[in-house]
């Protein structure tokens, strides 16, 4: 019976990364073959749903201090190596959490509620602490973050790690990502001195040369700021693939289908597609399922790699409105087409 493996990214907006791993597999089932379901993250939003876990709640300060109900996973010990504590900052810090519309302030701004959940998860008893950045509200260089944690001290014997998808400076966050959060080119230097002054600070007072760590300007600073309370920066989708042990169950795949909403050359640069693909190395097709794709990764994918977008191949609005059935009507269609 041939094997096929479901492994995306969420479709931002529309799908979840296991809605769409679902779709896949039934698709796959329904045909007669196996499907094992593996839904991942790049470390940003959605990673609670990946990992799994059960469910902590905790009240913290929203980006702009309005209180919030923060959720995040308690992992048992064992392969993950826990008991471990796992917590997206968007949930803490997110532009999700602003006044919409127009309710963007990034010089105010701040990841207070992030420390906050770093403390909760410390006094839960776990021995180690993902936090996953994407999303984010805030360019304080984490610095609301380190006020609440306080010290190193208050984190020793505890093991945490900060996953991002990007290698952005420090001191180049408020350039890289603050015209997403709408900051105009004032606020823009304001926020990049800011943050000069932070890395000096963070150098004095805890010995951590931020600006040498690559990463360290993920969602807004916070990865370097929590490097400066001793964390380790590490690449999210690799942090996932180990956590779900992708490698060992993309062995024998027939099939490999991963995806995500916009696929552009990015995607490829510490992502879940890019990363499928050099996990499968070649022993198997790789389909990338998306919603839409650069025009020139269509006309000429990575070698391995066929891109299918349901923007292209269905028109834009049934792809968002649709994901989900088209996503199980294309893998439908390429478990049914003959072998080359």
């Amino acid at each position: 019976m041939s094997r096929l493996i479901a492994a995306p990214d969420k479709f931002r907006g529309t799908a979840t990364a296991a809605e769409v791993a679902a779709a896949v597999g039934g698709a796959a089932r329904r045909a007669g073959w196996t499907a094992d379901e593996i839904p991942l993250s790049d470390g940003g939003e959605g990673l609670l749903l990946v990992v799994g876990g059960t469910p902590q709640h905790t009240s913290v300060a929203g980006p702009l201090g309005v209180r919030t109900e923060a959720e995040w996973r308690l992992l048992p010990a064992g392969s993950t190596g826990g008991p471990t504590a796992v917590i997206e900052m968007s949930r803490a810090a997110g532009r999700s959490l602003l006044p919409d519309p127009g309710g963007d302030d990034p010089v105010s701004a701040d990841t207070a509620g992030v420390g906050q959940l770093i403390l909760a998860a410390r006094d839960a008893g776990v021995m180690r602490i993902v936090v996953g950045c994407g999303g984010s509200a805030t360019t304080d260089g984490g610095w609301g973050a380190v006020e609440a944690v306080g010290d190193p001290a208050a984190l020793a014997g505890i093991d945490l790690q900060v996953a991002c998808d990007v290698t952005t400076r420090f001191v180049d966050a408020a350039a890289v990502f603050g015209p997403q959060k709408g900051a105009t080119p004032e606020q823009i230097a304001r926020l990049t001195d800011r943050l000069r002054s932070l890395s000096v600070r963070y150098r004095r007072d805890f010995g951590v040369d931020v600006d040498a760590i690559p990463g360290a300007g993920a969602a807004g600073g916070l990865a370097g700021g929590l490097a400066a309370l001793g964390a380790h920066i590490v690449p999210g989708f690799d942090l996932v693939a180990g956590m779900t042990g992708l490698a060992a169950r993309l062995q024998g795949a027939d099939l490999v289908v991963t995806g995500e909403g916009h696929l552009d050359p990015p995607s490829f640069e510490g992502k879940v597609p890019g990363g499928v693909l050099a996990l499968v190395a070649g022993r198997c097709p790789v389909v990338c399922i998306v919603g839409h794709a650069d025009e020139a990764l269509l006309r000429s994918p990575p070698a391995g790699l066929e891109i299918i977008s349901l923007a292209d191949r269905f028109g834009a609005a049934r792809a968002r409105a649709e994901t989900c059935d088209l996503v199980a009507e294309v893998t439908d269609q390429l478990v049914r087409r003959p072998c080359p």
